[in-house]
């Protein structure tokens, strides 16, 4: 091969690194206010979406303080949507109580001042960390708690509750295991949970809306732990599976099943490419939509890095699987149109014709034999209607690893306690 092959072969490299790792916003379709479409050709790097940083000293009142600046005001924080915006479905923006404080002495991480992550990711999407045992053992201790949070959160979700309650519920739990609440300034986002209802496909912001009976609830949940993240979410109805038509259960199951399908793909040697078909196929056959715009993500002591993990079927070179691989596989699966509208404030994405989104999520460690899932449930934990009904996995799902299996196999003969 010449210097002039070889040159251009390294532009190539780089050009398809970059098509995968680069910000791309929305592009607006002017025939209406509500036509949102994705650029194809690039996605959100992982799952949150990059913003502008704010300025350090903005007042609190606008929700996004930086920790030396946190008001002591209760008054609530008016929602930054102009009245004539046409909202996608019937979710609405409500008041926000004030970010909550973080102490000091809880190591924090690097964006928690001034909501700007400082790490970066490898330039190219296959080059991905390989944990070392100390490492992997800090991301076994993030993922329990993030669990043991999860949990907490989980049992509030009833009609009545807030989400602003649920995720006052989050920050006090998490502070008080000596954590920091990942999503707490991540990007000046002002809060310490996303909570995603209905139509809302990610990045819901907790407010003071009351749940509704019916409601369907995503909960995701990340702490940052002794340097680690631990990242996870489920899915919840308001009123438990009494109050879940045949459509909300349908929806529900055929989301969980595909997650399920895709992390038992997970094992040393397989492409992440791969996930991406596994998911698409399943929720497809059953006539729901994957989103293309958000994505799974590596995870460790950075909150997002590579690979990126496509919940559809692409050819992106984003590496082979290898033991010490951590990342999250997180597919959002739609009733209808799986294109998206961002809402004045940045971060709530719902779905273009209003119709119903659900997502899960686990972190997961690659092992020799494997997967095994680091946030994975307790004997504690609620066993869901779609846990117990699928036909892809009956009963809690820990992973693929002979460790994983024999945990697995012990926890789902204990009887855990269902969830409504």
């Amino acid at each position: 091969m010449t210097i002039a092959h070889r040159c251009i072969f390294l532009i190539l490299l780089i050009a398809s690194a970059l098509s995968v790792t680069s910000f791309s916003p929305c592009r607006l379709d002017t025939t209406s206010p509500l036509r949102w479409s994705p650029d194809s050709s690039h996605l959100h790097m992982n799952k949150k979406k990059k913003q502008k940083p704010l300025p350090a000293n903005i007042n609190a009142n606008k929700g996004f303080a930086t920790p030396t600046a946190i008001s002591s005001s209760t008054a609530l924080i008016p929602p930054k949507i102009s009245p004539s915006f046409r909202y996608a479905g019937s979710i609405r923006a409500h008041p926000q109580t004030p970010r909550r404080f973080v102490p000091d002495t809880i190591l924090q991480p690097d964006y928690a001042n001034d909501g700007i992550p400082k790490a970066k990711p490898p330039l190219f999407p296959w080059i991905i960390e390989q944990k070392t045992k100390e490492e992997i053992e800090k991301m076994r201790a993030a993922g329990r708690l993030a669990r043991k949070v999860l949990d907490l959160a989980g049992r509030e979700v009833q009609e009545g509750v807030t989400t602003d309650e649920i995720d006052r519920i989050v920050h006090e739990a998490t502070i008080a295991n000596n954590a920091y609440p990942s999503p707490l300034n991540y990007h000046n986002f002002p809060k310490s949970c996303c909570t995603s209802i209905n139509e809302v496909i990610c990045h819901g912001i907790p407010d003071t809306r009351p749940l509704q009976r019916g409601d369907i609830v995503n909960l995701d949940i990340t702490v940052y732990l002794d340097g680690y993240h631990g990242d996870c979410s489920e899915m919840f109805v308001v009123g438990g599976e009494s109050a879940a038509d045949d459509a909300t259960k349908k929806l529900l199951q055929t989301t969980y099943d595909c997650w399920i399908k895709a992390m038992n793909f997970v094992r040393p040697g397989k492409d992440y490419k791969e996930i991406g078909a596994i998911i698409e196929d399943h929720v497809t056959s059953r006539g729901f939509t994957t989103v293309k715009s958000f994505c799974g993500h590596g995870i460790g002591s950075v909150f997002h890095t590579n690979p990126n993990i496509l919940h559809y079927r692409n050819n992106e070179p984003a590496g082979k699987m290898a033991p010490g691989h951590t990342f999250t596989i997180e597919p959002m699966i739609c009733e209808g149109d799986a294109s998206y509208v961002m809402w004045p404030d940045d971060w709530t994405a719902t779905t273009l014709d209003g119709k119903r989104s659900a997502q899960f999520e686990h972190t997961l460690l690659i092992t020799e034999d494997g997967v095994e899932a680091l946030t994975g449930k307790f004997e504690t934990s609620p066993l869901q209607f779609w846990e117990r009904e699928s036909e892809v996995h009956k009963g809690v799902w820990l992973g693929s690893s002979m460790e994983a299996k024999e945990r697995e196999r012990a926890l789902n003969g204990f009887s855990l306690p269902s969830q409504g």
